[in-house]
């Protein structure tokens, strides 16, 4: 069935993704995002862009415009694809009847969304994470602090708010940044470092049961905390745990986690969480799409699970490679061999399949890789500027979480 589907940002590579799935299936697509040259905008199976508020600087702003856009009549599914799920999952009872949706209840999605939420879950159901301390204080943090480690505050999405620290001057460069935000007063986790891959485990939930699973590991890092490489994997003991934790939160929609493999092949140690489906891509081009039973989910339906994914299948994100390699010190010459190698699908990128911008399935993509290619061939160092620009206003931090869970919120609309 053909639905007309609102994506609610259109800035992060998950929207990207999604909008390559849903043009695909051939489903009517229109996004909506604070910024005009959002990456999703750059895609032929968009057919209408709508620039509204910052989630980040005017939630209200925000949710008024989404509640407008749908009560005009022209939406079958609200798709939230990255942390307006938050709001859409606190203000519930205000979108149209008409108009539907995969959320969990809003005290679920807080606890996915709060990485010390999440932290006190794993406690809770015993699943295997890192060894965490939660401290509210610098003398707490200090105390805590076993070098190396990782700190995160409280809330944090997109690899915001993560120090990887490995000696006493980058403590003591964290901490001051720490307290700077204003950060330390929502507890942040002191995490032990686990040397080992990492790799993500994606889900859709009906009501608490899983219906559809993939996993992927890093083969190759971009900018950002993203990948430029993956390869998808067969992971019954991350099924199992990503199972367990939505059937606790009775999750309706998607929901995500990255996890460790240790190098010693022990368990999988789960480290963060994601209330929404990753980069689908991946799950895609492997033979599970994820976002098909997520619109049945959203309709009312009961879908079937899905088969496992195909493991070994590998993708390249070109964007986050050309990011990466700019990022982590490379040259002119070192880019310039980069965007050859990806032309021709040669060294690291033989046998890899673009989920990004799919050229050959969507040539608007076209018009951000090659505009990247450029500013960095320009400016390398460009890279560290551009990766930042992924943290926008399309995303919540802590002052916007704060406006959104007031009691009075909404009531002005």
């Amino acid at each position: 069935m053909r639905l007309r589907v609102l994506l609610s940002e259109g800035s992060s590579t998950s929207a990207r993704e999604a909008v390559t799935v849903l043009g695909l299936a051939g489903h009517h697509v229109e996004i909506c995002d604070p910024s005009p040259w959002c990456l999703a905008r750059f895609s032929s199976f968009v057919r209408k862009f709508h620039h509204c508020p910052g989630l980040r600087d005017d939630p209200a702003g925000y949710l008024g415009f989404i509640l407008k856009l749908l009560a005009s009549g022209r939406f079958d599914v609200l798709l939230p694809t990255h942390e307006q799920g938050f709001l859409f999952a606190r203000v519930r009872d205000r979108i149209p009847a008409d108009v539907h949706v995969a959320l969990p209840d809003f005290a679920s999605y807080r606890t996915a969304l709060s990485k010390a939420g999440f932290c006190r879950l794993l406690d809770e159901l015993a699943l295997p994470q890192p060894q965490t301390s939660i401290v509210a204080s610098e003398a707490a943090l200090r105390a805590a602090a076993r070098l190396p480690c990782v700190l995160k505050t409280a809330i944090g999405t997109a690899s915001r708010g993560i120090w990887f620290v490995q000696d006493q001057s980058e403590l003591d460069r964290a901490v001051r940044e720490l307290n700077a935000s204003g950060s330390l007063a929502d507890g942040v986790l002191v995490q032990d470092f686990i040397a080992g891959t990492t790799e993500k485990a994606q889900g859709v939930f009906c009501r608490g049961r899983l219906v559809g699973f993939h996993a992927f590991r890093r083969l190759a890092p971009g900018a950002g905390g993203g990948e430029a490489i993956k390869e998808s994997v067969a992971r019954p003991h991350a099924r199992a745990m990503l199972a367990r934790i939505g059937a606790h939160l009775a999750w309706h929609g998607g929901l995500s986690v990255d996890y460790l493999m240790p190098e010693a092949g022990a368990r999988p140690l789960l480290i963060d969480c994601n209330p929404r489906v990753v980069e689908p891509m991946s799950a895609y081009l492997a033979g599970t799409d994820l976002i098909t039973p997520l619109l049945g989910i959203s309709l009312g339906e009961t879908p079937d699970a899905l088969p496992e994914s195909r493991a070994g299948v590998k993708t390249r994100l070109a964007m986050q490679a050309l990011l990466g390699c700019a990022a982590h010190g490379g040259s002119r010459r070192e880019l310039l061999r980069a965007c050859g190698r990806l032309m021709a699908e040669s060294g690291p990128y033989e046998n890899t399949f673009e989920e990004l911008t799919p050229v050959r399935l969507d040539w608007l993509g076209a018009v951000p890789l090659s505009a990247t290619a450029l500013l960095l061939l320009a400016s390398p160092s460009a890279a560290q500027r551009l990766a930042r620009s992924g943290f926008g206003a399309h995303l919540l931090d802590r002052e916007s979480i704060a406006r959104i869970e007031r009691d009075d919120f909404a009531a002005a609309l």
